[in-house]
């Protein structure tokens, strides 16, 4: 575990006294302008912040979690789910006295940044990490600062060290938590009900491609429809940005396209309405000649006309499993992985059995 730097620390690299870097980092009266320079530019070659001395002084914990979302932020105000995964995780905090500390960044890079300032101003006392990536450095990073962690949804495999830091130096990561949903049973679900409609031309609607979720649901799409004998040709995914703008456009394509498929599965409910808005402007009623599928379920799927399928999940249990997960980590727990509850499919008026006389 990597140890927070001190005004000792700044002390001993700028060769002054720690009354001296006091002085200079409180912008009081006593040093130079150039030796308040240079304790300031060890500071930050350090990594220290001003925050951090007090808490380090009383060794107390700061009483709040952090949550860094990176995703566009104009995905972010239609999107139902992750205003229920917060709602699951306020209450839980909220009864355990906890703060949640929550900011939107532009990408990973920029998340990880946030967990460097975080940890080196002892803001946050451990962090819910949302939206698992192939690839991922936060779980290496994590690991480095020694800061807890629960990841909410299956971690994907691991990156290299974090930037900057040797192979040799990084330490082997330490255990983190996390609470899963099982995607590929859920997409199994989806793929099940539509084939046994008679659907043979099924598109997925996907979201972000670097996340671990949409992978393993592109997986788990083609492996079922080479079970049944579809090819790629029949049954394949398309990605987006989770928008409605995106999901919007992404319908046009695939319905333009000369083997239009019979089925699209989104994988949110703003895509899915946004879809089946399209549809109707184009002439394709739905469901008789066009199914669709919304990966999470909302009061957007229940009144739009005609309702959509969609499957069913506690979104905000989910919320709460992690919250929970976490508090008990931070309380000297066991670190694990928990199950949320299996999302289960709910069919609606939007499906129905495939066109007769269409090209299988």
């Amino acid at each position: 575990m990597a140890r927070r730097p001190t005004i000792k620390d700044i002390a001993r690299r700028a060769g002054v006294s720690e009354s001296a870097v006091s002085f200079a980092l409180n912008d009081r009266p006593g040093v130079s302008r150039d030796t308040r320079a240079r304790i300031r530019r060890v500071a930050e070659e350090l990594g220290w912040q001003p925050n951090s001395a007090a808490r380090a002084l009383s060794g107390e914990r700061s009483g709040a979690v952090g949550l860094v979302l990176a995703r566009p932020a104009h995905t972010l105000g239609v999107e139902s789910f992750f205003l229920q995964l917060v709602s699951g995780i306020q209450e839980v905090l909220s009864a355990a006295r906890t703060a949640l500390l929550f900011q939107v960044v532009e990408d990973v890079d920029a998340e990880c940044a946030v967990y460097r300032r975080w940890w080196a101003e002892r803001r946050v006392d451990g962090v819910l990490v949302v939206d698992p990536r192939t690839g991922d450095p936060r779980p290496a990073l994590l690991a480095e600062l020694g800061l807890p962690a629960v990841t909410i949804g299956e971690p994907g495999p691991p990156a290299g060290p974090p930037a900057g830091l040797a192979p040799s130096a990084v330490p082997a990561p330490s255990p983190v938590s996390s609470v899963r949903a099982d995607d590929a049973g859920a997409m199994a679900q989806v793929l099940e009900h539509l084939h046994g409609l008679g659907h043979r031309r099924i598109v997925h609607i996907a979201g972000l491609p670097g996340l671990a979720h949409t992978v393993r649901r592109m997986e788990s799409l083609r492996a079922e429809a080479e079970r049944r004998g579809l090819g790629q040709d029949r049954v394949r995914s398309v990605v987006t940005d989770y928008s409605d703008a995106e999901g919007a456009a992404a319908t046009r394509r695939v319905l333009a396209g000369p083997r239009p498929p019979t089925a699209l599965v989104y994988d949110n409910d703003v895509m899915a309405v946004a879809g089946s808005a399209v549809a109707a402007e184009l002439g394709i009623p739905v469901p008789h000649r066009l199914s669709i599928v919304a990966w999470d379920d909302s009061a957007l799927c229940r009144v739009t006309h005609p309702r959509l399928t969609a499957l069913v999940r506690d979104t905000a249990g989910f919320g709460r499993l992690a919250a929970e997960e976490l508090l008990s980590v931070l309380a000297g727990g066991p670190t694990g992985v928990r199950e949320s509850e299996r999302p289960r499919l709910e069919p609606r008026e939007s499906t129905a059995p495939a066109p007769a006389h269409t090209d299988a």
